[in-house]
């Protein structure tokens, strides 16, 4: 996700700033004695690549291999598992060997692919996040009609619905000319156009859906519990039980979402108002904001781990090789 600079700056852009590349009559390429800047950069990101598929590989083998965790919600979440692995395996590559300057001189199809599995991987995140969301507001505010209305027939529909938009959205940014590393020169007035209309529907929109979604679901547990604190059956208690793990699922896919927000904010207001702006950020500021978005794909995993205890059990499991060794499919996870 690299906005697109200038072009009158690129005849200072990777002599200035970026240690791996050297100019040569004119042009740019990747230098053949890199800095030690430049190792340890790449060595970072690629452990960050690493981390990325790894983490989110035993989140999609933990919800396909333990039938507890077969549930709609957890169809979600898998699904997310699955756009944050490729964003690990298709973009982060890909950003590494094509970095801003990298792109700027290197005007080819490839650049392209890059920027549509970027945009397309982006969106399929938000949109799953987004129904994520909904799927809390059924479990938390209609609980009795949750199992009817969001059973795994319609959670798979949802799930296909958000990939064909995400791909179509996609192919269709890029070839509107959303400017996220762009390869080629535009009319400024297009570049304010695309990267304005991509981010609202990508985005901004999907966002403020999640977020009003959200305080309404607050808003009602926050009833539910002084409603729970008010009575003493043992009915009730039993329905208590059930509202705190639901409570406690929502909270932790709200984090999910603010961790999510928080890493892409900053990008996206940064795409708005670039081409407005009479100074453009810098190549490390635009940089910087690109690799802190991709690393919301590696903090997913590490947010499930940390407040559910039935995927750090599950976790354990496959990174011991248990399940390799017996059949622990119905294990009881706690």
């Amino acid at each position: 996700m690299d906005p697109e600079l200038n072009v009158s700056s690129r005849n200072y852009i990777v002599d200035d700033i970026h240690p791996c590349y050297e100019s040569y009559n004119l042009t740019f390429i990747f230098t053949s004695n890199p800095s030690i800047v430049c190792v340890l950069l790449y060595v970072f990101l690629g452990s960050l690549c690493l981390v990325t598929i790894c983490g989110n590989l035993l989140v999609m083998i933990s919800i396909i291999y333990f039938k507890q965790l077969h549930t709609p919600t957890n169809y979600l979440i898998l699904s997310l598992a699955v756009a944050d692995l490729l964003v690990g395996v298709l973009v982060f590559p890909f950003s590494m060997a094509f970095t801003v300057t990298s792109c700027l001189y290197h005007e080819n199809l490839i650049c392209k692919i890059r920027d549509s599995f970027d945009v397309s991987l982006c969106t399929s995140s938000i949109l799953n996040l987004c129904c994520i969301s909904i799927d809390r507001y059924y479990a938390v505010c209609q609980p009795l009609t949750y199992r009817t209305k969001i059973n795994t027939r319609v959670t798979l529909i949802v799930i296909l619905l958000c990939w064909g938009v995400s791909v179509l959205i996609g192919i269709g940014i890029i070839i509107a000319g959303f400017s996220q590393g762009t390869c080629e020169e535009m009319c400024s007035v297009d570049v304010v156009v695309a990267n304005t209309i991509g981010p609202v529907f990508s985005f901004y929109l999907p966002a403020i859906i999640m977020l009003c979604i959200y305080l309404k679901i607050f808003l009602v547990a926050q009833k539910q519990v002084k409603s729970i604190q008010n009575t003493t059956c043992r009915s009730t208690k039993s329905g208590a039980i059930v509202s705190k793990m639901e409570r406690k699922a929502t909270k932790t896919l709200a984090i999910v979402m603010g961790v999510f927000l928080l890493c892409l904010t900053p990008y996206f207001i940064c795409v708005v108002f670039q081409p407005l702006a009479d100074n453009p950020p810098s190549v490390p500021v635009i940089e910087t904001l690109n690799w802190l978005a991709l690393s919301n794909s590696m903090l997913n995993p590490l947010i499930y781990a940390f407040f559910y205890s039935w995927f750090r059990s599950a976790f354990r499991m496959i990174i011991s090789g248990k399940i390799f060794h017996s059949n622990l499919a119905d294990t009881k996870l706690i």
